[in-house]
Formats: C-alpha cells, structure tokens, sequence
C-alpha cells in the first residue's frame, strides 16, 4: 500500500473523502440558492428590474474571479496551527451562512436603487465569504493524498456530492417550499416562502461546511506545509505566484482547453432549454426529468473514473471524455436533421435522457480527472520551485470558470438575437427556419469549441509514468532535508546526556 514519507498510507479512509466531498455539496447548496432563485425573486417578486439584477449578480462574478487568485495564495502560504487550509474553512461558514439569508430579506419598502445596493452587497458578500472556504477547501482535496489514482477518487467525490447539492436544492425547494396554491399557482412568484426558504438552506449548509472542515482535521498533521523560508503574502509575491504557475506549460494548456470548452458549455447551457421546447416539443414536466440522466451519469463517473486513471492514465481519460461531451448531445439533433428522431417518435423522452447519461457522465469524468491532474501540476511546481500552490492553481482556474460563465451566456443571448427568434415566442408557432437554426447552433456549432479544447487537452503531458518520477524526486529531497535535521537532533541529544561514571556494585553483605 502506497505511503507517503511519513509512513502514512495514502489510501484515504471512507470517512475523509466523504467529509471531503459533503463540503462540496454544502457549497453546491448555498450557491445553487441564490445562482437558481435569487434573480427570478427579486425580478419577479421583488419588481427590480432585470437588468439591473443581472448588473448585481455579474458584479459579484467580476470581484469573485478576481478574489480568488488572491485567497489562493494567501492560503498557499498560511502558517498556523490549522494548517494551510482549514483555518479558514472553519471561519468562512458564519458569513457564508448569513449571507445567504440577507440576500433572500431585505428590508421591507427599499426604493429601486436600495433595493439594487442590497441585493448587489449581499450577493458580493456571500460570494466573497465562499471564495475563502472554496478555494481552500479545493486545495485541501488535492493534498489529502500523493497517490495518482486515489486523487482522482478524491475529486469523484466533489464532483458527485457538487451535482447532488445542486439536485438537492431544487427537490427541496420546489416539493416543501415553492409548491404551487391557488393564490399563486407558480409557487416561486410566493413571497412568502423565501425566508424560509433561506433559513433552511443556510442551516443545512452551515452544518455540512462545518462538518467538512471538521472531519477532514484529523489530516493535518500529514498535509504539505509551507517553507520555513517563504516570504509572507504580499502583493510583489502574488505576482510572482501568479507567474510560477503559467510557466507550468501543462496548466497552460488546461487553462485554454477550459477557455474553449466553456464556451461550449456557455453556449447549450443557454440555448438547451430553447432546444427541448421549440425543436424537440417537451415540456417543463417532461424537462425535469433530465434530472435522471444527470443523475445516473454523475454517479458513473463517480464509481468509474478513479479506474479510468488507473487502466488507461489521466490523459488519455481527459482526451477521451472531452470528445465525448463535444459530440454527445449533437447525436440527437443530427438524427433529427436526418429524420431518424422528430418530436413523433415514440420514446423520444427516454432516448434523449439516454444521451443526456453520456453528455453528463463524460462531463464528470473530465472534470474529475482535470481536478485531480492539478494536483499533479503542483507536484511539478514542488519540484521546481519548492513551493505547493494548489490554492493558486485551483482558484485560477475558477477566475477563468467565473469569466467564461459571463462569455458563454452572451454568445447564448448573441446567437438568440442573430437567429431571430421571437420574444414571448409560443410552441408551434415560431418560424420553421428559426427553429432549424436554433438546432443547428446547440447541436452543432456549440461543439466546435468543445473539440479546439480537445486539441489543447492532447498537449497535456504528464502521465503516471512522468508522475511517479516526479513523486521519487520530491520523496528524495525530503529525505535529504530531513537527514540533515534528524542528524543534528541526534547530536544534540548526546550532548545533553550527563557525564555520570558508572556506579559499581555493591559487594553482597
């Protein structure tokens, strides 16, 4: 069994990749809350204009993007008897929590323009509060193990518990909370179930950060530390992070394959539902059970992708699922320009889940494997540097992620607008040739991007057999540091023993 320079096994137990995993859930819970609800409530319920809550929400994206790189290596080079990571972790959940319940109640009677301050601080807020349990929390997932493939089952966990925080929220929202009645028979347009609403979601979140934080501080003692000899944070030194990361050119090549594949994501997230309504002829009771394929692909690539590293490496893994995820969900619309599948087939729902398993599933399976290759980037950057910057390397990556979300829905709005297609527009009555060209951007064009990031994906290079050369250098020049350490100890210790002579025997009496 594999162990690490401690003499610890880097086979984790059940209990801390499921603490592990439960943060990311609790995350999920508290950002799906208001990324899902917040807008339509103070739109809809609320009367704020839309473009001025939409102004709110991508302000708190902007400042986040930014905040991130910043907590990542403030947390890359925390001293403290938490360690690196958890110090914040247990810290963050309070204002997290808080926020989360201000910005579902404002003051009652605001203006326009307070109402707009209110909801754009508080958002900010709980943005800001979970950039500082996120980013370190991502970065504790990478350290808990040096094993090639049990990082890989770390991050199965985040990417399985992410998608059931999200499922989670909306099973509870819609079924206890936001039930239609016959005063309001869209229950979401209630006021009155909001507060409610965010006091429930923010104690089950409050509960699961907390118990992450807490389950997973038993590792401490075996996470990487930071240099006894690393300059504190400070601006000069962040740049100078920032620039031992990208002269990694394997994040490099992860960062803009990420570029172009959220694009592809932004793209169908915004024109997907569009597709299922217009083209395809679903509705919204029919929609909702896609649930099953995210589901049922989450959970494969959960049990699944750890053994994909292990059989056929991480790159080839990556490679294979961005192909995947590009090309599965324009199956579905290429058998419909073929005339194979129309809204008239029989089943049509159940063939369109069944893709919709693979769209997820490989989705799964790439991000997993991504996440757990930067842990293996920050071994390179160890080996180079002599410093481990997981905090930076994550929390870029979700500057990028926070940047793309805004790209991605305006080329979705973009396209809309270049299409033509109609405001306030009913089934069965937009124009043939809208609709065909709505098909053709989300089942067709939207996967270009998605395949110039398999291309970038393919430069990737480190493989096990890179890895564990990697592993053996670093493992050696702990060893190197400690002898020395270990030898002067040893010396001290003999010098501090008194010079007694031996006492002779007593003659017996």
């Amino acid at each position: 069994m594999a162990q690490n320079s401690s003499g610890v096994s880097e086979r984790l137990p059940f209990k801390t990749k499921l603490a592990f995993g439960v943060g990311s859930g609790a995350e999920s819970i508290a950002l799906f809350s208001v990324g899902s609800y917040a807008m339509l409530y103070y739109n809809q319920v609320l009367g704020l204009e839309a473009h001025l809550a939409g102004l709110a929400i991508s302000a708190s994206l902007f400042l986040d993007g930014i905040s991130d790189p910043l907590v990542g290596s403030i947390s890359d080079r925390t001293k403290s008897r938490w360690g690196r990571r958890h110090i914040y972790m247990f810290f963050a959940p309070i204002p997290i929590v808080l926020s989360l319940w201000a910005v579902f109640n404002p003051p009652d009677g605001l203006g326009t323009w307070a109402l707009f301050s209110w909801f754009a601080v508080t958002v900010v807020m709980l943005r800001q509060s979970m950039t500082f349990y996120h980013t370190p929390h991502m970065a504790l997932g990478s350290e808990l193990s040096r094993d090639y493939t049990e990082r890989s089952k770390v991050m199965a966990y985040n990417s399985f518990f992410t998608w059931a925080g999200a499922a989670a929220t909306t099973w509870i929202a819609l079924s206890y909370f936001f039930k239609a009645t016959p005063e309001y028979p869209r229950g979401l347009l209630n006021p009155e179930p909001y507060g409610a609403f965010s006091v429930v979601l923010g104690g089950i979140a409050l509960a699961l950060l907390a118990a992450s934080a807490w389950f997973t501080r038993d590792r401490i003692p075996y996470l990487p530390k930071p240099a006894e000899n690393l300059p504190k944070y400070s601006p000069l030194e962040f740049f100078k992070d920032m620039g031992k990361a990208f002269n990694n050119i394997n994040y490099v090549w992860l960062l803009i394959a990420y570029f172009f594949l959220s694009m592809m994501i932004g793209l169908r997230g915004g024109l997907h539902l569009y597709t299922n309504t217009y083209y395809w002829g679903l509705g919204s009771e029919q929609i909702r059970f896609f649930v099953i394929g995210s589901f049922a692909g989450y959970l494969s690539a959960f049990l699944f992708a750890a053994a994909l590293h292990g059989k056929f490496d991480k790159k080839a893994t990556i490679i294979v699922s961005a192909v995947v995820y590009a090309l599965a969900p324009s199956i579905p619309i290429l058998m419909g320009f073929a005339g194979t599948l129309t809204p008239q087939t029989p089943n049509l729902l159940a063939i369109l889940i069944a893709f919709s398993v693979l769209s997820y599933g490989a989705a799964s399976v790439l991000s997993i494997s991504i996440m757990s290759a930067l842990a293996d980037i920050a071994d390179e950057n160890e080996l180079k540097f002599g410093l481990r910057q997981e905090g930076v390397l994550y929390s870029t990556r979700a500057l990028f992620a926070k940047v793309d979300q805004a790209i991605g829905a305006a080329l979705a709005g973009f396209v809309l607008t270049l299409i033509s297609f109609p405001v306030r527009a009913q089934v069965g009555q937009v124009p043939a040739e809208v609709i065909w060209n709505l098909a053709l951007w989300d089942g067709i064009l939207a996967g270009v991007p998605g395949f110039i990031a398999v291309f970038f994906y393919a430069r990737y290079k480190i493989t096990r057999a890179s890895y564990e050369t990697t592993k053996a250098a670093l493992a050696e020049r702990r060893a190197a540091t400690l002898a020395p350490q270990a030898t002067a100890v040893s010396a001290a210790i003999d010098v501090a023993e008194p010079l007694v002579p031996p006492v002779a025997p007593r003659p017996a009496e």
